[in-house]
């Protein structure tokens, strides 16, 4: 994070002290840098999971920020691919970085298509929609896929309470809760707000028929359950 290139902490400061929209345009230009970014480790199980549902028509990055989803979408689609995000810092990185893609600027949580895709993927990005944002974001997701289409997405297992993985993430979030409570505008960002149950139920109450299927490449956990997890949504 502190590596030559990436923020320093001064700028993540800024950056935590801002709008959601505003410390993303500030932290763009270094944001794949950062342990941010989704690694192309999870990206590429990501792809290998869903290849056998593919092949794909047209594909959809929902929160895209620089456009590392395209990892997943370019071997799996062989028509038109997109990111939608509403920084527009992101998205001029995406654009640098994939000219030959098209790049929307728009807030998720509003329908801006109507069955144009076959495949919507999103990657770290859920943190940032409180519980009661997230029907309107299935919902316009469901809005554009067509009928038959698939929005994927990994979950990991959450971590042990006995472990640091567990402790790390909900202290965070317990300082983000304050900050919010005395500071505008608010940065939501939550690590702990996404349990899968409840979003399953989100998915189907949107018009969705879910399943998931184990991300093998993760491996398990000591009770034999499977450490990453990979949502399956499909349109009916």
């Amino acid at each position: 994070m502190f590596s030559p290139g990436g923020p320093s902490l001064r700028d993540l400061a800024v950056q935590a002290l801002s709008s959601v929209e505003h410390g993303y345009d500030l932290l763009a230009p270094r944001f794949d840098r950062t342990p941010f970014r989704t690694s192309d480790r999870i990206l590429d199980a990501t792809a290998a999971a869903l290849r056998p549902f593919g092949p794909f028509g047209d594909g959809l990055d929902v929160c895209c920020g620089t456009g590392a989803g395209l990892r997943v979408l370019r071997p799996l689609c062989g028509g038109r691919v997109a990111g939608v995000d509403f920084s527009a810092g992101m998205l001029a990185q995406a654009r640098r970085a994939h000219p030959d893609a098209e790049w929307i600027r728009a807030d998720a949580r509003r329908t801006v298509f109507a069955a144009e895709f076959d495949l919507a993927v999103s990657f770290g990005a859920f943190g940032h929609f409180l519980a009661s944002e997230r029907p309107g974001l299935f919902a316009g997701v469901h809005q554009a896929l067509r009928p038959g289409g698939l929005f994927a997405f990994p979950v990991f297992a959450p971590p042990r309470i006995a472990t640091r993985g567990y402790w790390v993430p909900a202290g965070f979030d317990a300082v983000m809760r304050v900050r919010n409570a005395v500071w505008r505008p608010r940065f939501v960002m939550y690590y702990r707000t996404f349990p899968l149950r409840a979003v399953r139920a989100e998915l189907s109450a949107a018009g969705f028929t879910v399943r998931t299927a184990a991300v093998p490449e993760f491996g398990h956990r000591p009770d034999g359950a499977p450490r990453c997890r990979l949502v399956m949504a499909r349109k009916a």
